[in-house]
């Protein structure tokens, strides 16, 4: 039944996209963040779903949507230069079948994040946009968070729906993006249109930013820990009585210490300690034979380079009884350990060059949001407040990523991806408005008049 329920879903989609060609956009989107054929048994499983919603987003626009605002923006080249670098770098990849099983999806998530601000051309299909991507990731975010109020969760124990370890069903990366969502859910909460701001909607918002907070506790993933501190001092900037709003934050923090999981507060602890946690040691030791290995191959070994590493570290262990406790230091060895940050991802697997392409799109968003939303939060009448809301929501969502993405190898996750063609599409969108608010109409000269 839930296979037949996933297959009805999608064909009803499908044929709604016919109609309004913008809905495979919708559908592609719901394929690429929920995964549907990892939660089947057989039927989606033994179908190319991702492919098909890919190849129709294209086809639908090309032969039905109006192109006439289309844009093309420096953003969107840069990320073409990375989409052709990753190809060439794979041809000659350390491991040439594995690299191309990741270059599969990640070409895709590329060119689908370049396409995407092509179709963006109204506030209606930015906003449904942002709110597709909000509820797809919340149907795993809400079972994550009723799971947690329910069992309390633990390190690679809660499950999220599916026994996947991948995309969003990594628990570091769902815990990354939960809460980098939260200003998104909060902008559709005050300018939604679709639907619009009232009660049940806040209610719902209002859930749905507690089971978001509550999934870096269900996941005990130390990144969503500092995502939720980044999130807090991100919302300082816009706080009047800063003082009592972190006074009352504190307080908040203390009182729910209690109710935490044992384990989860254990978990947390280790964050300060790296030498006592192995799973941080070897985070380190990686990134420094990374390091090691861009100076003898500065333009990167491929996707999937990592499993040439070896690395060696010091483990320190407590032991003793509470009174007399010693600290023992061990030798440890281990090799094809993953990179676990973003930036470590590009660095070993795309080099220098491939990089500093990737700084330039995330840091260019950074700013680019920043210029529309000065723009447009405090300088706009009512019927353009919502760009401001959006662009500050989008750039929040975008550090809080990249500061996750320092512990987890997200650097080609497709949700950020869409978040990226999304900023793309708003500015060139407030581009557009500010040069139509300008215009004015060329009228002949009136012609000298002689004595």
């Amino acid at each position: 039944m839930r296979d037949l329920a996933f297959v009805g879903y999608l064909m009803a989609f499908w044929a709604l996209g016919f109609r309004k060609p913008f809905v495979f956009i919708l559908a592609y989107a719901y394929i690429d963040i929920v995964s549907p054929q990892k939660l089947s048994y057989f039927l989606l499983n033994s179908i190319p779903v991702s492919l098909i919603a890919f190849g129709l987003c294209f086809l639908g626009w090309w032969m039905a949507d109006d192109k006439r605002d289309s844009r093309f923006s420096p953003r969107q080249g840069l990320m073409l230069a990375l989409v052709a670098y990753c190809w060439m770098t794979t041809q000659n990849a350390d491991f040439p079948v594995e690299a191309a099983v990741k270059w599969g999806w990640v070409w895709k998530a590329l060119v689908f994040a370049i396409f995407l601000p092509l179709t963006l051309r109204t506030k209606l299909r930015m906003e449904t946009l942002a709110m597709f991507m909000v509820l797809s990731a919340s149907s795993i975010i809400i079972v994550g968070g009723i799971k947690t109020l329910a069992k309390g969760g633990g390190y690679g124990v809660l499950n999220l729906m599916s026994d996947s370890n991948a995309g969003l069903y990594e628990s570091s990366t769902i815990a990354c993006v939960a809460i980098a969502i939260i200003p998104l859910i909060l902008h559709l909460m005050r300018h939604g249109t679709v639907f619009p701001p009232e009660k049940r909607v806040t209610l719902f918002c209002a859930a749905l930013v507690f089971a978001c907070l509550l999934i870096p506790i269900g996941t005990e993933a130390r990144t969503g820990l500092i995502c939720i501190g980044v999130l807090g001092v991100l919302t300082l900037r816009f706080v009047k009585r800063r003082m009592l709003y972190l006074v009352l934050i504190a307080g908040v923090a203390f009182a729910a210490v209690p109710f935490l999981p044992e384990s989860f507060t254990k978990r947390m602890d280790t964050i300060g300690e790296y030498k006592a946690d192995s799973s941080a040691s070897t985070r380190i030791a990686v990134w420094m034979w990374t390091l090691d290995y861009v100076e003898l191959h500065p333009f990167g070994g491929g996707f999937e380079a990592y499993r040439s590493n070896k690395v060696r570290y010091e483990a320190v262990k407590a032991e003793g009884t509470e009174h007399t406790v010693e600290n023992k230091a061990t030798l440890v060895e281990d090799q094809g350990r993953a990179y676990h940050s973003a930036y470590f991802e590009m660095l070993g697997e795309q080099g220098w060059p491939g990089l500093i392409l990737w700084l330039m799109i995330q840091l260019g968003g950074i700013w680019r949001m920043e210029v529309v939303r000065r723009k447009y939060w405090q300088n706009s009448d009512g019927n353009n407040a919502w760009i401001g809301s959006m662009a500050n929501a989008l750039q929040q969502g975008q550090i809080i990523y990249l500061v996750g993405a320092t512990f987890v190898g997200i650097a080609f996750q497709p949700f950020m991806w869409m978040l990226i063609g999304l900023q793309i599409g708003l500015d060139t969108y407030a581009g557009r408005r500010d040069k139509e608010a300008h215009w004015q109409p060329i009228t002949a000269k009136t012609a000298p008049k002689f004595a």
